[in-house]
């Protein structure tokens, strides 16, 4: 082997090694987001009251639309969480769609809990890169 290929070996293996780690940080971070969607839903849809936002809002539903909206996500992303930390192909593809589908949710989410929302768009990004970057055949 090469010192060239050596190199490129080494450089692709700390990839891997960081992607793998981050993957299943990204299967803990989704049930930990999954978790905390479940209980922000919750808190909509108990006490709807509690939020505030500005008038003319385009994608404005009631705020107990929004708590089952957070509700059902929630529990989809934290199932699959957990069985993305079994490896399951399904569950990465699904991590993926839930992850992207998370952002959106999160992204019309906005007006209601700025910072909140831009958190688990950031997470659900890492999350992304973290399943799609990750080599299953070399560990």
């Amino acid at each position: 082997m090469t010192d060239q290929s050596a190199a490129n070996h080494s450089d692709g293996s700390v990839k891997q090694g960081f992607a793998a780690g981050a993957s299943i940080a990204a299967a803990i971070l989704l049930l930990t987001v999954g978790i905390l969607e479940v209980f922000q839903g919750i808190s909509a849809v108990a006490k709807d009251d509690v939020l505030v936002f500005g008038p003319n809002y385009t994608y404005e539903f009631s705020v107990t639309a929004w708590g089952w909206i957070h509700i059902v996500i929630g529990v989809l992303v934290a199932l699959t969480g957990f069985f993305l930390l079994s490896g399951a192909v399904w569950a990465r593809i699904t991590a993926i769609f839930l992850a992207a589908l998370a952002i959106i949710a999160n992204f019309l989410w906005l007006p209601y809990y700025p910072l909140w929302s831009i958190l688990i768009i950031s997470l659900s990004v890492v999350v992304i890169w973290a399943i799609t970057t990750w080599d299953t055949d070399r560990y």
